[in-house]
């Protein structure tokens, strides 16, 4: 699967570790202790997620490219 979904990566001091967080999928996150990992594991969330969603029947959103946070 082709990950085209913007992924949001940053280290977290209160958990020791690199959080990704894809805006666009609510609730979709993951973590990793090396930024590389992170990064796999978001992946893996993702399809996941996309997963779930037609399992249930729900929408996927389609990806919308870089969104504009600051």
């Amino acid at each position: 699967m082709s990950i085209k979904y913007e992924m949001i990566i940053y280290w977290s001091d209160e958990d020791q570790s690199f959080v990704v967080e894809v805006p666009e999928l609510p609730g979709c996150m993951a973590d990793g202790e090396t930024y590389e990992e992170a990064v796999a594991n978001a992946q893996q969330v993702i399809g996941e997620w996309i997963e779930t969603a037609r399992e249930l029947g729900r929408p996927i959103p389609e990806p919308r490219g870089r969104l504009m946070y600051a």
